[in-house]
């Protein structure tokens, strides 16, 4: 960017910001969600299994989505930034 550019488009550098801020929120809370909510339903799934109130062939089809959720994360989080 150049001193012209820089200069004429100072007024802008605010929203940019606020947009470069709300990006980095967004990322980090999608990595959270990503992280905690599969391991989070395995652990209420394994209660519920222990209660009685679901079978071992629900908890087992339960285990082997968050296991594929939690494998594609792994994926996603090798590709380069």
């Amino acid at each position: 960017m150049g001193l012209l550019t820089g200069l004429l488009t100072l007024p802008l550098a605010p929203v940019r910001g606020t947009i470069w801020i709300a990006e980095q929120i967004a990322a980090e809370a999608e990595r959270e969600l990503r992280g905690e909510a599969p391991r989070r339903r395995l652990l209420e799934a394994e209660r519920r299994l222990e209660l009685g109130v679901i079978s071992l062939e629900e908890y087992e089809a339960i285990e082997e989505e968050v296991l594929d959720v939690l494998e594609q994360d792994e994926e996603w989080q090798r590709w380069p930034s």
